[in-house]
């Protein structure tokens, strides 16, 4: 079988690595855009830049030609940014084998989950999301973890769980696809407000409360736009909420708190070796939630300090003083 992998980031390298030695008849290809990256990952068998001090399979390929990287593929694996995602895509539109979007997020101007956007782009695939509380760096250490495979096909998800499925890294399987992708994209945005509250200094106290609130948040905006509410208590929802906004591993948590301690935006993006999808998310979330016509007071609040230069303690202290109510 051949499985081909897009995007030669953290992601990207730790999910081919997984399908590389996982004891099956894979052959695995990772694509990525930068030669020299590819150049030297092939040479070393190490992605230093993203993965330090993990070995690569000796039998993993490289790829810079995208087209002839797909060419024969059952599988691909999409792990590029989701502001790339549909260029990128672009060529599998007479893809007729199994997509698999590990990418969390919602393009801006459409509103559409990166499931979505693959419809488009490929439409004779068979599309499915893998998301959960996963650090790409544990992945590839072996450290054990759990994550769902989700699509609205139940054998698609079922075979996306069979591709995957380790004995340290256990998929489950979902067809609720709009809840285990919007938990996953929602999620980020979550975890820049958790950031946030460490940088203004904010304790245990606060930050447990702000993951509570944004879970019932995050599940009341996912079942308006057609998720069902108890994906969200799941591992795409809860699971990985909680490891996004407590892990020091975390991207989007670290953007927050140099957000939240007064560093620019533009100079903490620019020193970024991977991007932090909440940021784009946030912008993404906020317009969805209008559209629907669903109350989202944290995703408003960090679209306001990411977008609108609102001051991150005035953005708490906002949230922290909104009129009481019943538990939800």
């Amino acid at each position: 079988m051949k499985v081909t992998v897009l995007g030669a980031g953290a992601w990207g390298t730790a999910l081919a690595r997984v399908l590389q030695t996982g004891g099956q008849d894979v052959e695995v290809t990772l694509w990525g855009h930068a030669p020299a990256h590819l150049e030297e990952m092939g040479r070393t068998r190490r992605n230093e830049r993203y993965l330090p001090g993990i070995a690569l399979p000796a039998d993993l390929q490289y790829a810079t030609d995208l087209p002839a990287a797909v060419a024969g593929a059952e599988w691909v694996v999409v792990a590029v940014p989701s502001k790339a995602l549909r260029a990128v895509t672009s060529v599998l539109a007479d893809f007729s084998g199994g997509l698999v979007s590990v990418t969390k997020g919602i393009e801006h101007h459409s509103g559409l989950t990166m499931c979505g956007v693959l419809a488009e782009t490929a439409p004779g695939s068979r599309r499915a999301a893998l998301s959960g509380p996963s650090f790409a760096l544990e992945v590839a250490r072996g450290i054990p973890t759990a994550i769902v495979a989700a699509s609205a096909d139940p054998a698609t998800a079922k075979a996306v769980q069979a591709l995957f499925h380790r004995p340290t890294f256990r998929v489950y399987t979902s067809h609720d696809l709009a809840g285990v992708e919007l938990g996953g994209a929602l999620k980020n945005v979550i975890a820049i407000a958790a950031g946030i509250c460490d940088g203004l200094g904010f304790g245990d106290n606060s930050k447990a409360a702000l993951v509570t609130r944004a879970l019932a948040e995050m599940r009341r905006l996912g079942v308006a736009a057609g998720a069902q509410a108890e994906t969200f208590s799941g591992l795409s929802g809860l699971g990985d909420l909680m490891v996004t906004c407590f892990s020091q591993l975390s991207r989007n948590r670290g953007f927050g708190e140099r957000v939240g301690r007064g560093e620019g935006i533009p100079a903490i993006m620019a020193s970024m070796t991977a991007v932090a999808e909440g940021y784009p998310t946030a912008r993404s979330a906020a317009a969805l939630a209008v559209k629907l016509g669903v109350e989202a007071p944290i995703v408003d609040e960090v679209h306001a300090v990411l977008y609108r230069g609102k001051n991150p303690a005035q953005a708490l202290q906002n949230l922290i003083t909104r009129v009481s109510k019943a538990e939800d």
